[in-house]
């Protein structure tokens, strides 16, 4: 009958810590570990892709509204169809939702944005600028890529207004009822 000890080296392995050498019971020597298995490769950056301005350029949408963004190094400065946040975008909550992705990627104030947008309301056209922020950061340096994607500020948020039905009053809602 064999000796089925076990220590606690022999454990943590088990329990998915980090791999430690084997041990020979008997002697208490470390056996050799093999490790020439596949180890996987990194994932490749993408290329940085700027205009000859030294500019990255995306699209952000959000509802119907559409943003043309234009990003650079600089002091933080964000233009917005001519005019400055802090005059297009009077409530501070959409000047938050639209500073975001420098926040995650750490980048605060290093950056001047200038975009045009276009359609929808102000809520919808500042989801937008923050699509397209995230997305022209992403152009101009690659390595935030996993940061902004994982705050999910790549992906466009497809919620629409859902449309009006015939017989109704609106999408959902039904004419009020009258008994008589």
């Amino acid at each position: 009958m064999s000796d089925n000890r076990q220590s606690l080296s022999d454990l943590g392995s088990l329990a998915g810590g980090a791999p430690q050498a084997p041990r020979d019971t008997a002697m208490g020597d470390a056996l050799p570990v093999n490790n020439s298995g596949p180890k996987p490769e990194p994932m490749p950056l993408r290329e940085q892709i700027i205009d000859k301005q030294g500019r990255a350029y995306a699209t952000g949408r959000r509802k119907d509204a559409v943003a043309r963004v234009w990003i650079k190094p600089g002091s933080g400065k964000i233009v917005i169809n001519g005019r400055d946040q802090e005059v297009y975008f009077a409530r501070p909550t959409l000047r938050l939702v639209i500073n975001q992705p420098f926040g995650v990627a750490e980048r605060t104030g290093q950056y001047d944005v200038i975009c045009t947008v276009k359609g929808g309301g102000l809520s919808g056209q500042a989801g937008a600028v923050k699509h397209g922020i995230s997305q022209a950061l992403t152009k101009y340096e690659p390595i935030l890529r996993a940061p902004v994607k994982a705050a999910g500020f790549l992906t466009r948020d497809s919620r629409t207004v859902e449309r009006k039905k015939y017989g109704k009053a609106k999408a959902r809602r039904s004419f009020q009822f009258s008994k008589r």
